[in-house]
């Protein structure tokens, strides 16, 4: 089987290449983290490291509000189409399978245009914009929570749950590693957060006197935060300098180690990271990014905080004070946070290949 995997959110599109391993992957994504930046996206490291061929196409962002750059951005749907098309015609795959985010949008189409078949999968509580429009051609929806039901068709609509990362999976199998003092993980995604980035930076000399940090920055050529915060060890007293480990990225499996091993987790809210959590019933403080569709971020880390595992603090009323309060009442309190029972099955990614399979073989006979 030939398949066209297209980015957006990486966990989902890694489980399921891996997963996929024995067929014929492309991958079809973003080549750069934010439009205008020379950062090169996580994505793009990831995918060519399993030495999947990567195309990389300019797409359209579709903006909520219409603003001064929403022409603009627009503007590069007619490109990004083109490029779908030159790209399948070229692959000619069985099946594509979109992840949401803007970077579907074009290529779904242009498979529709092409008479390819498309799956797609919705990993947030609800429906995400780019699915709903996708989910008018695709032959099948698979979602991760029963939630999103309501979004979609219910004749083409497959609830396989959210895929997880395999070396999330397979880091249960291994003991965990025993802490002298506490550790936390510090991170932003994929992308990096340059809120969480600052306030840690305020915050690090009192934090790393009671912890050790672990901080995945990302590689913002904008804002630099990895250099500043690099310059910052410099200037640390060596006592607690030790305590502090700083990186741009993580592999995914050190990420899961990171993950697995550490005492609390700081970090967004994006669908796949509270789906981690959960999974390895890990207690997070999350600061939601405010301007996500249908505050989409903020509805996930309630869900979590809802499952006790966690605490949410807005962006707008974060404080350095407020910050490193609630880290101190977090882990003096830490038992606090656990899950009674695992919300989540281990099986979505094996579920959602053979959703490709039954789509791709109505395709050849």
């Amino acid at each position: 089987m030939k398949v066209v995997l297209i980015g957006g959110h990486l966990g989902p599109a890694l489980a399921v290449a891996k997963k996929l391993k024995k067929d014929e992957i492309f991958y079809i994504g973003r080549k750069f983290t934010f439009e205008g930046d020379s950062a090169v996206s996580l994505e793009y490291q990831e995918i060519n490291k399993l030495n999947i061929p990567f195309f990389a196409i300019t797409a359209a962002r579709f903006q909520r509000k219409f603003t001064r750059y929403t022409i603009f951005s627009l503007s590069k749907y007619p490109i990004g189409f083109y490029q779908s098309i030159k790209i399948l015609n070229k692959i000619k795959p069985d099946v594509v399978l979109g992840f949401g985010g803007y970077v579907s949008i074009p290529v779904i189409q242009a498979a529709y245009l092409l008479k390819i078949p498309v799956v797609i999968h919705e990993q947030t509580l609800e429906a995400g914009f780019s699915n709903r429009i996708a989910a008018k051609i695709a032959k099948k929806v698979c979602i991760s929570w029963k939630s999103s039901e309501n979004y979609f068709p219910k004749q083409k609509t497959i609830l396989t749950g959210i895929p997880l990362r395999e070396e999330i999976i397979d880091i249960k199998k291994i003991q965990k590693e025993k802490n002298n003092i506490p550790i936390i993980y510090v991170t932003g995604g994929s992308s990096g957060s340059h809120v969480i980035n600052s306030l840690v930076e305020k915050s690090l000399d009192k934090l790393l006197k009671n912890y050790v940090i672990i901080h995945q920055t990302g590689d913002s050529q904008k804002h630099k935060d990895y250099e500043k915060l690099e310059k910052k060890i410099s200037e640390l007293d060596m006592s607690v300098s030790q305590n502090y480990v700083l990186k741009k990225f993580f592999s995914s499996k050190e990420a899961a180690r990171v993950l697995y091993n550490c005492d609390l987790v700081v970090g967004r809210a994006g669908i796949n990271t509270t789906a981690e959590l959960i999974y390895l019933q890990k207690p997070a403080l999350l600061i939601p990014i405010p301007f996500t569709q249908k505050n989409e971020q903020f509805k996930n880390a309630e869900f979590l905080k809802g499952l006790g595992l966690g605490l949410v603090l807005e962006q707008n009323l974060l404080t350095e004070e407020l910050f490193i309060s609630t880290i101190n009442s977090m882990i003096n309190n830490i038992s606090i946070y656990k899950l009674e029972q695992n919300v989540l099955a281990n099986d979505a990614t094996e579920k959602i290949v053979e959703v490709l399979k039954s789509v791709s073989k109505k395709k050849t006979t």
